[in-house]
């Protein structure tokens, strides 16, 4: 392929991208009822209270996702040497892949991008790594919220209960387990006949050493209460009357339903709201105004994000290799 060619394909490549983001997020958008039941929601609330919750909400976004520029900076440094500033702009490209594909899985794509050409599959594994240490910190806190939603509202059979505790507690353990033993998936592999020949780009898995996945952890901890303050910021706003403990059991669940079932993104707000009318029903009558709070913090951590990252979509190098 010439010069010329590669240059036209990747323009093309790169429209094509942004007119499905934008496509994608224009229909949602301006279909999502809660979005315009938000926003009169928070007419009846105090100006100056409003919009200085807004404003801490949409600072805790960049919050989060710089966290998580810091962590890709973090797990790929063996990989390339990046800037802070570069890591940014591969995590809001590839939330803007992640807007059109099914289970967010564009986002690797997006990331990876911003890697040399032959560190790009290997970049793939190492940010396996990164989600998975946000699994288990969804999955281990999020089974504690449901321990406890089956005990407090569910009034069970006692043996079932217990069975159930016990099997979420053996499941975190194992959770664990394998996390800070991740080596043992690149032992697997390497077990496969057919995928063994490709182990130079799975073992970077087995290099992380322990106080890594650690630090690793720590990056996914501090994601994990930003986005859940979000939550506890929008709906106290909304509805100030509500339980804090409760509330934040319910919001661990919603994480936990949300990142354990497969959707695409498209449809990500439909599971979303409704799980939270689910469980919140046993804490409150205001299904709509949890619906619409849960609707804002989406547009919020994953919509701007995905707008903000079509800039940096500009800047890939689908054929170039990366410096």
């Amino acid at each position: 392929m010439t010069a010329t060619a590669k240059k036209l394909l990747s323009y093309l490549l790169k429209a094509t991208i942004l007119v499905l983001a934008f496509v994608i997020i224009y229909h949602r958008v301006n279909t999502n009822e809660n979005l315009h039941r938000f926003e009169k929601l928070i007419y009846g609330i105090r100006h100056f209270e409003a919009i200085a919750v807004m404003a801490a909400v949409i600072l805790l976004m960049l919050v989060n996702w710089v966290t998580e520029a810091c962590k890709w900076k973090y797990i790929t440094r063996e990989l390339h040497v990046m800037t802070t500033w570069q890591a940014i702009e591969a995590v809001f490209c590839g939330l803007t892949w992640a807007i059109f594909t099914p289970n967010r899985i564009g986002e690797y794509g997006g990331r990876v991008m911003f890697l040399p050409n032959r560190k790009r599959i290997h970049g793939v594994f190492a940010m396996a790594v990164g989600s998975f240490g946000q699994n288990v910190i969804t999955n281990t806190l999020g089974l504690i919220a449901l321990m406890w939603f089956m005990f407090t509202y569910l009034h069970i059979n006692i043996v079932i209960s217990l069975s159930l505790s016990l099997a979420a507690v053996s499941f975190i353990i194992l959770l664990l387990i394998f996390y800070f033993n991740i080596g043992w998936l690149v032992t697997l592999l390497n077990r496969i006949k057919f995928l063994r020949k490709y182990h130079r780009f799975f073992d970077i898995m087995d290099r992380y050493h322990t106080h890594e996945l650690l630090n690793i952890m720590l990056f996914c901890l501090i994601r994990f209460f930003v986005f859940s303050f979000q939550y506890y910021l929008v709906i106290h706003l909304l509805m100030p009357e509500m339980p804090v403990f409760q509330m934040m059991m319910m919001v661990f669940i919603l994480f936990f339903i949300q990142s354990a079932l497969p959707s695409l993104d498209l449809f990500d707000i439909v599971v979303r709201n409704y799980t939270a009318t689910t469980f919140f029903v046993y804490i409150t009558d205001q299904n709509l105004a949890v619906m619409a709070a849960v609707s804002s913090i989406w547009f919020i951590n994953l919509i701007v994000p995905a707008i903000l990252g079509s800039v940096f979509v500009l800047k890939l190098r689908f054929f170039e290799r990366a410096s």
